[in-house]
């Protein structure tokens, strides 16, 4: 079964800068659907940002402009840069993959937390 795994994750000023990167187990970054999703305390999970097999893109309109979310097929590894943060991104972010033919997510990682403080 595929394992997705986040790291980067941390506290930071407002208007500060961080880099969370998701690992997939095996060779899914080509071809699945890759996205970086977040959840705040007492809010529902939201999408961030995804990044389709073709390499277009999809924001957040809360993120546009500050985060960017990239990919590296060689290290099989979805990056999302977060720029200009602020105190509203603080959340604990999930990576999650979704095979072509899929409807939804099904493929999740454990999350890392990051807190911006003001």
């Amino acid at each position: 079964q595929v394992q997705l795994r986040e790291s980067g994750g941390g506290v930071v000023q407002a208007g500060g800068s961080l880099r969370l990167s998701c690992s997939a187990s095996e060779k899914i970054v080509s071809t699945y659907y890759m996205g970086w999703y977040r959840q705040a305390p007492g809010k529902d999970r939201e999408l961030v940002a995804n990044i389709h097999s073709d390499n277009s893109t999809n924001y957040a309109v809360s993120v546009k402009g500050r985060f960017i979310i990239s990919k590296d097929i060689a290290k099989n590894t979805v990056d999302l840069q977060m720029n200009s943060l602020k105190p509203e991104d603080t959340a604990v972010y999930l990576c999650a993959a979704k095979a072509p033919q899929s409807e939804s997510y099904e493929i999740w990682g454990q999350g890392t937390r990051v807190t911006v403080s003001s």
